[in-house]
C-alpha cells in the first residue's frame, strides 16, 4: 500500500512539473517530445528520472500505520490529476524509448566537391550504402520566424551543408566555439608554457636506443678521405693554402678619442665635408675702395640684365656701419644654402679607372682593307642639268646617265667619251641596264612612260640576238594571263627604232623608279600614285603587266628584287616590307630606324640590306638576325641620297647632299656566329653642292673597285 501511494505521488509530482514546463514553453503535453542525440547530456532530467525509478522500485523497511494513513490522505488529494500525470509520464517514457541517439548518423560520401553542383538535383549526395540523400524541405520565412521565437534551442541550431539536416550544438561544442572566438586554445586546460623535455639528450646512456653491431667499414680508413688529406698536404707544401693569420688591427677604437688623423680619415674616407661659402671680399665691404665702385653706365647695364645672369650684389659706399641697411637677399640665400645641403648630400665615389683607348673598338687599319676607291680619275661632262640617275652595264664597259635636261647619255668608262645621246620628251627619273649579260637592254623611266631600248653597244652578236628575241615576243597575252592594269604596251615607230627604242610601256601616272629582276625578263616600275598601289611588274618576253599588291600601307619610296630568291622589297617612309612572290605573302617587316627612307640596296649574298635616310643616317640590316638595324652609321652632315653594294668586293658606299661619298668596308662572313665587320675607310670629295643638292646617286663597277657618282653639278665622276 505504501509503495503504491508513494509511486503515485511521485508520478503526480513529476507530471505537475512537466506540465508547468510545457505551459511555459507553449507545448501541448499530448504531443510526442523528440529528444535529440546532442541534448542527451545537457540537463539532469535523465538522472532525476532514474533516481525516481529506483525510488519507486525500492520498498521501505519499516512503515508506521500512522504514516500510512497520512500518506493515504496525500494520495487521496492527488487522485484528481492522476490520469493526466500518467499520460504525460507515459509520453515521456515513449520519447525516451524512441530516442535515436544511438543510431548511425547519415554521412555524405561525395567528397570535397562544391555542393553548388547539386543545385539542380533533388538530392545532395549519397550515403554509405549508395542511396541518395534527399534535400530536406526548406521552411519559408514565417516558419523560420516561428521556429526562432518558439524553439529555445534555435540559437544553437546549425544546418549541415552536406546532409541538409539541422544539428543542435551541445554544451561542450558551444564551449569549444566560445574558446575559439576568444582566441583561446580549443583544449581546456592546455598549458602552452609546458616545460620541454628533450627525448634525445647529449648524455651518453648506458642502454642505447639500438644495440646494432657497427659495420666493418667504420674501422677501416676511407680511401676518399686519404686522397683529400693528401691533396691538402700537397697544396700546403706548394704554398697554395696558407694558414690564417690573426690581424693585429684592434677591433675597437675610441670614437671620440684623439687618434692618428690618417687612421681616422681611412675609417671615414667616404665622407666629404660640405663646401664653405666664399668669404666676403673688398667689393662687399660697406666702405669699398673707389676702384670697386661701379660707374653710372655699369649700374644701368646691371639693371638691364636679367636677374639670373647679372651679379647678385652691387657695391655701395657708406660713411659708417650704422648707415648700412639690411641685406634684402639674406633670408633667400640662407634658404638656398640649406636647401643645397639637404638635397645634395656629398659622398665620395670610386672612379672607374678605364683607359680611353680600350673603349674604342679594335678595327683594322684602312690600308689593310684595300682595294677601295681613293682618287678621282675621270670627270664626265656634257649634261646641262643635274644628273639624277646613273647605271653601269653588266660587262662594265659602258655607263648610262639621265639628266634634268631631258637627255640620256651613254659613256665609255675607260675613255670618258660620250658615244650616244638620246633626247626624251620629259626628264628621266630612273634608268637601269638589264642584269643579264645576254641582253643589251636599257630601261628608262621618263614621265609616265618606260622605254625599253637596245643601246647597241658592245658585241654585235648580242645586239642582233636581242633584237631577234624582242621581235619574237608575244604581242597579245592570253585570257588567263591578262590582268586588269592601267598600263599599255606599244611598239615604237621606225624613227624611234633607229635611235634604239624598241618598246614603250605607257602608265597613267609618272614613274619614279625602274628595277630589273636578276634574270632580265621581269621589270618592276614604281608609279607615283596616291592610292599606294603603284608597284607594277612587267614581263618583257610576254609583254604583260600585273599589279601584285592591292594596297601598301604608307607611301612607297623604293623597290628592289632579291638577287637570288623570289623576294621583293618595298620601302615606305619608315619601314621595309619583304614579300614572297611565289607564295604571295608578307615574309618580314624591317623597322627602318630612320625618319624617311631615301634609298635601299641588297647585299649580293642576299642576307644583308643597307638603306639611307634623309635624316643623315645609314642603317645596316642583318635579315637573319633581327628586324631592327644591326648598325647605324652617321658619317654625313646632310641628307643621304643613295647607297649601293659592290657586286664582288666587300664594299658599300653612300652619298649625301654635302657633296661627300663615304666608302665603307663591309665584310660578311660565312660563319653565322660571326657578325659583319663594318669599317669606314675613305671619304671622297669632288662634287660641288648646287641648290642644297650634292651627290644624287652612286654605283660600283661590276668587276673593278671603282665608283661612279652622279651629282647636281651636271657631272659624273669616276673614283678608282
Amino acid at each position: 500500500m505504501y509503495k503504491r501511494q508513494r509511486s503515485e505521488a511521485a508520478v503526480s509530482t513529476v507530471g505537475e512539473d512537466a506540465k508547468g514546463a510545457a505551459d511555459d514553453l507553449h507545448i501541448d503535453p499530448s504531443t510526442e517530445i523528440r529528444v535529440s542525440e546532442d541534448e542527451e547530456n545537457l540537463s539532469g532530467e535523465d538522472s532525476e528520472f532514474s533516481e525516481l525509478s529506483s525510488e519507486l522500485d525500492t520498498e521501505p523497511e519499516d512503515l508506521d500505520p500512522e504514516d500510512e494513513g497520512e500518506s493515504g490522505e496525500e494520495v487521496g488529494s492527488g487522485e484528481e490529476d492522476e490520469d493526466e500525470s500518467e499520460r504525460f509520464a507515459k509520453s515521456w517514457l515513449e520519447a525516451e524509448e524512441t530516442d535515436t541517439s544511438d543510431e548511425e548518423e547519415v554521412r555524405n560520401t561525395v567528397g570535397n566537391i562544391p555542393l553548388e553542383w547539386y543545385d539542380d538535383y533533388p538530392h545532395l549526395g549519397y550515403d554509405l550504402d549508395g542511396k541518395t540523400i534527399s534535400k530536406p524541405a526548406r521552411r519559408d520565412e514565417l516558419e523560420e520566424y516561428l521556429a526562432r521565437m518558439e524553439d529555445p534551442a534555435y540559437w544553437r541550431t546549425v544546418r549541415d551543408k552536406t546532409t541538409g539536416r539541422e544539428v543542435v550544438l551541445t554544451q561542450q561544442q558551444m564551449e569549444l566555439v566560445q574558446r575559439l572566438q576568444s582566441s583561446h586554445f580549443p583544449e581546456e586546460g592546455y598549458d602552452q608554457y609546458e616545460p620541454y623535455v628533450d627525448f634525445f639528450s647529449g648524455e651518453k646512456m648506458i642502454h642505447p636506443l639500438n644495440d646494432t653491431v657497427k659495420p666493418k667499414s667504420s674501422f677501416i680508413p676511407s680511401r676518399w678521405e686519404a686522397k683529400q688529406v693528401s691533396r691538402l698536404v700537397h697544396a700546403i707544401k706548394m704554398g697554395w693554402l696558407k694558414p690564417r693569420t690573426k690581424s693585429d688591427r684592434p677591433k675597437f677604437y675610441m670614437l671620440w678619442g684623439e687618434g692618428d688623423k690618417a687612421e681616422v680619415g681611412a675609417r671615414h674616407r667616404m665622407h666629404i665635408p660640405a663646401p664653405k661659402p666664399p668669404l666676403p671680399g673688398h667689393s662687399e665691404s660697406y666702405n669699398p675702395p673707389p676702384e670697386y665702385l661701379p660707374t653710372p653706365s655699369e649700374v644701368k647695364q646691371w639693371e638691364e640684365e636679367e636677374e639670373g645672369e647679372r651679379a647678385s650684389f652691387l657695391p655701395h659706399k657708406y660713411c659708417s656701419l650704422r648707415e648700412v641697411p639690411g641685406y634684402q637677399r639674406f633670408i633667400q640665400e640662407r634658404f638656398e644654402r640649406c636647401l643645397d645641403l639637404y638635397l645634395c648630400p656629398r659622398q665620395r665615389k670610386m672612379r672607374v679607372q678605364v683607359d680611353p683607348d680600350d673603349l674604342i673598338p679594335k678595327l683594322p687599319k684602312p690600308r689593310d682593307l684595300r682595294p677601295f676607291p681613293t682618287n678621282e680619275t675621270i670627270v664626265y661632262e656634257g649634261h646641262s642639268g643635274m644628273v639624277r640617275c646613273v647605271d653601269i652595264e653588266p660587262l662594265g664597259q659602258w655607263v648610262a646617265s639621265g639628266s634634268e635636261d631631258g637627255s640620256v647619255r651613254v659613256w665609255e668608262i675607260l675613255t670618258g667619251r660620250c658615244v650616244k645621246t638620246l633626247s626624251l620628251p620629259s626628264p628621266p627619273h630612273s634608268l637601269s641596264f638589264s642584269p643579264s649579260p645576254s641582253f643589251t637592254l636599257l630601261a628608262v623611266a621618263a614621265g609616265g612612260v618606260v622605254y625599253i631600248m637596245n643601246h647597241g653597244m658592245g658585241d654585235r652578236l648580242l645586239v642582233t640576238s636581242t633584237d631577234s628575241r624582242m621581235s619574237a615576243t608575244e604581242t597579245t597575252p592570253t585570257a588567263a594571263e591578262a590582268t586588269p592594269t592601267t598600263t599599255t604596251w606599244e611598239e615604237c615607230t621606225a624613227a624611234e627604232k633607229k635611235l634604239g627604242f624598241r618598246l614603250r610601256i605607257q602608265h597613267d601616272m609618272p614613274v619614279k623608279e625602274v628595277v630589273w629582276h636578276c634574270k632580265g625578263d621581269y621589270l618592276a616600275a614604281l608609279v607615283a600614285e596616291e592610292s599606294n598601289t603603284g608597284v607594277v611588274i612587267h614581263q618583257v618576253s610576254k609583254r604583260r603587266s600585273q599589279k601584285p599588291f592591292r594596297s601598301v600601307k604608307g607611301v612607297v619610296q623604293r623597290i628592289k628584287f632579291h638577287p637570288t630568291r623570289p623576294l621583293f622589297f618595298i620601302a615606305t617612309q619608315t619601314m621595309v616590307k619583304v614579300y614572297d612572290l611565289a607564295k604571295q605573302e608578307l615574309v618580314k617587316k624591317l623597322q627602318a630606324g630612320v625618319k624617311w627612307i631615301s634609298s635601299i640596296d641588297i647585299h649580293p649574298g642576299g642576307d644583308n640590306l643597307i638603306l639611307g635616310g634623309y635624316d643623315k643616317r645609314v642603317c645596316w640590316f642583318d635579315l637573319d638576325l633581327s628586324s631592327k638595324p644591326y648598325r647605324v652609321i652617321r658619317q654625313h652632315k646632310q641628307a643621304v641620297r643613295g647607297v649601293c653594294y659592290h657586286p664582288r668586293y666587300p664594299l658599300f658606299a653612300s652619298c649625301s647632299d654635302d657633296g661627300c661619298i663615304t666608302i665603307c668596308h663591309g665584310m660578311v662572313y660565312d660563319d653565322l656566329m660571326e657578325n659583319p665587320l663594318i669599317v669606314p675607310v675613305k671619304v671622297l670629295r669632288g662634287h660641288k653642292p648646287v641648290n642644297s643638292l650634292g651627290v644624287l646617286e652612286v654605283v660600283f663597277h661590276p668587276h673593278q673597285p671603282w665608283l661612279i657618282s652622279a651629282g647636281a653639278d651636271s657631272t659624273l665622276r669616276l673614283y678608282s
